[in-house]
C-alpha cells in the first residue's frame, strides 16, 4: 500500500468529519472531493485543486442559469454537459469535471438554487479539496537516497561501457551484448522522471541539480553511442588503437568521480599529437581504422566538455 493511497485515505475521512462538524449538507461528499484532490506530487495538487476549484464555480454559475430558465428535468442535464464540458476542456479545466459535475448534481437533486445551498457546495469544495492539499503537502518521501543509488549505478554502468570499449581496441574480436547500454538507458529514464518528481514537491529553494545530472548523462551517452559505431570499424589491432584504449580504461575511473579530474582529457592530449606526428599509413586498411580511432578522440572530446561544464570543479 502506497503513502498516496494512505494519504487519500487520511484526507477522505478528515473531510467527511470537518464537514459534519460545521454542519454542511451532504458531507459525504466532502470525501469524494478529498478523494479526487490528492496527487501525487505537492505542486501537482495545488495545480489540481486549483483546477477543480474553479472548474467547480463555473460549473454552478452555468448550472444555476439553466435550471433558472428551463427548471429541474432531465434533460436540462444533458444540456449542462454539452455546454459546460467542452468549455471547461477548451479553458484548460478538464481535471474540474467530475467535481464540477458533483457538486451540479447536488442542487439539481435538491430541485434549487436557493443561496443557501449554493454556500454549501462551496463549502464543501472548499474543505474536500483543502483536506486534500494540507495532507498532500503536510508528509512528502525523501527521494534523494533513490536517486542517489540510480546515480551510483549509473555510473557503474558507464565505467563498464568504457571498459568494453577500450578491450574492443585491443582485441577486435571481443563479443559485447549491451547490456549495460540498455541499463543505462533505463536508469537515465528513472532517474529524470524521479528528479522531476523532487522538484514539484519543492515550492521553495528547489534545487535542479539531480534533473540537471541525469539530463547531462542522457547527452553523453547519446555521445558514446555515437563512440560505438565508430569503434564498430575498428576490426584490427593498431598501436594507435592501444592508446585510445588506454583512455577509456582510464575514463572508466573517472566516470565514478564526483568531480572533473582532467586526467582523461591532458592524456586525450597527448594521444592527439602522437597522431599528428605519426607516418602517413601505408594501406587503405590501417587508413580507415586510423581515421575511425581519430574520430573516436573528437567524439571523447566533445564528451569530455561536456563532463568538463557540468561536473563539479574540485574545491
Amino acid at each position: 500500500m502506497g503513502i498516496r493511497v494512505i494519504k487519500t485515505a487520511v484526507a477522505a475521512v478528515l473531510a467527511i468529519y470537518m464537514a459534519a462538524s460545521i454542519g454542511l449538507n451532504n458531507a459525504i461528499s466532502a470525501g469524494l472531493l478529498a478523494v479526487l484532490g490528492v496527487d501525487v506530487t505537492i505542486k501537482r495538487s495545488l495545480l489540481t485543486v486549483a483546477q477543480r476549484l474553479l472548474a467547480s464555480l463555473c460549473g454552478l454559475l452555468l448550472a444555476v442559469v439553466l435550471f433558472w430558465l428551463f427548471g429541474f428535468d432531465y434533460w436540462v442535464v444533458g444540456v449542462f454537459v454539452l455546454i459546460a464540458y467542452p468549455i471547461l476542456s477548451r479553458i484548460g479545466l478538464r481535471d474540474g469535471i467530475i467535481t464540477c459535475t458533483v457538486v451540479v448534481l447536488h442542487l439539481f437533486a435538491s430541485r434549487s438554487t436557493d443561496l443557501g445551498l449554493i454556500v454549501n457546495e462551496v463549502m464543501l469544495l472548499v474543505v474536500g479539496l483543502g483536506t486534500a492539499m494540507v495532507v498532500n503537502a503536510v508528509y512528502m518521501p525523501r527521494e534523494e537516497g533513490r536517486l542517489a543509488s540510480y546515480r551510483s549505478e549509473l555510473e557503474e554502468q558507464l565505467s563498464r561501457i568504457f571498459k568494453h570499449m577500450g578491450a574492443h581496441l585491443r582485441r577486435p574480436d571481443t563479443i559485447w551484448d549491451g547490456s549495460e547500454l540498455l541499463r543505462a538507458h533505463e536508469l537515465i529514464a528513472e532517474g529524470e522522471k524521479l528528479a522531476l518528481r523532487v522538484l514539484e514537491n519543492r515550492l521553495f529553494h528547489a534545487d535542479s541539480y539531480w534533473k540537471n545530472y541525469f539530463r547531462m548523462r542522457g547527452r553523453q551517452l547519446a555521445r558514446i553511442e555515437q563512440m560505438l559505431e565508430l569503434i564498430a570499424l575498428v576490426d584490427q589491432a593498431l598501436p594507435q588503437g592501444e592508446n585510445v584504449a588506454e583512455l577509456f580504461e582510464e575514463l572508466s575511473k573517472d566516470v565514478k568521480s564526483f568531480y572533473y579530474t582532467g586526467n582523461v582529457e591532458k592524456r586525450l592530449d597527448a594521444v592527439e599529437r602522437e597522431f599528428r606526428e605519426m607516418e602517413l599509413p601505408r594501406t587503405r586498411q590501417e587508413f580507415e581504422i586510423r581515421a575511425a580511432l581519430l574520430g573516436l578522440c573528437r567524439e571523447l572530446r566533445a564528451y569530455l566538455e561536456r563532463a568538463k561544464r557540468e561536473k563539479r570543479k574540485r574545491p
